[in-house]
């Protein structure tokens, strides 16, 4: 078995999910990847039982609805746990984040508790469009300000954990649901003094599909920061 396990939810990810297996595969052959699919009406779950016969480390989960991508990381975060992984790895299924860089993140898992790839350091880029880019970056400077937290990224799923060194920590603690549970998370780690390390990435608007994210989540995102403010 893999010491490194990487995982990533799907929703209606039939158009990405086999290129994204690959590439990870191709720059990270010794993982085991776990992917968990929500019952996707375009028929994911089909797709990756296809590619199983093909990859021997793929590991698959259906769920029977739609429970949403905090359920999802809390599973695999147990899941790796649970199965003896050191080091998980969690990204996006829509190629937004370029597998090339889970080598640097595994390295860095050396000495770090946790790794993020932030869009908003030197040499990390966003390509969203104009108004979703707006929404995130001042989103994410009010985290920061409000949380003071010296990271300048909270809302990206590409992050790596080390599991040996996080002692005692959880993701069943944290509340926050939806896209919030990001922000929570590297808020968690924040408290509990775990080392916190930035890697620059380059985000990638998706090609096949459509973004899941409701525009509740602003909302969502604002009343969590400010319930986390309040402890």
């Amino acid at each position: 078995m893999s010491k490194t396990l990487v995982f990533t939810a799907t929703y209606n990810e039939v158009q990405n999910i086999k290129k994204l297996i690959s590439l990870i595969y191709k720059n990270f052959p010794k993982a085991d990847i776990l992917v968990i699919d929500d019952n996707s009406p375009d028929l994911t779950y089909k797709l990756l039982k296809k590619l199983k016969k093909k990859y021997k480390n793929l590991k698959i989960k259906l769920r029977d609805k739609k429970y949403g991508l905090d359920s999802a990381h809390k599973f695999a975060y147990n899941f790796a746990k649970k199965n003896g992984y050191v080091k998980l790895i969690t990204m996006d299924a829509d190629l937004s984040h370029n597998p090339i860089e889970i080598k640097k993140i595994v390295r860095l898992l050396d000495k770090s508790e946790f790794v993020i790839g932030s869009r908003y350091i030197k040499g990390g880029k966003c390509e969203m469009g104009f108004l979703r880019y707006l929404i995130s970056v001042i989103g994410n400077k009010f985290i920061k300000f409000f949380l003071g937290i010296k990271c300048n990224e909270f809302t990206t799923s590409y992050r790596g954990f080390n599991l040996i060194k996080l002692k005692n920590f959880s993701l069943k603690k944290i509340k926050s649901k939806g896209y919030s549970f990001f922000m929570e998370t590297v808020y968690l780690i924040n408290k509990k003094n775990f080392k916190i390390t930035e890697i620059p990435i380059k985000f990638k608007n998706r090609i096949y599909g459509k973004s899941k994210i409701p525009k509740i989540e602003i909302l969502r995102t604002f009343f969590n920061v400010i319930r986390l403010k309040s402890k």
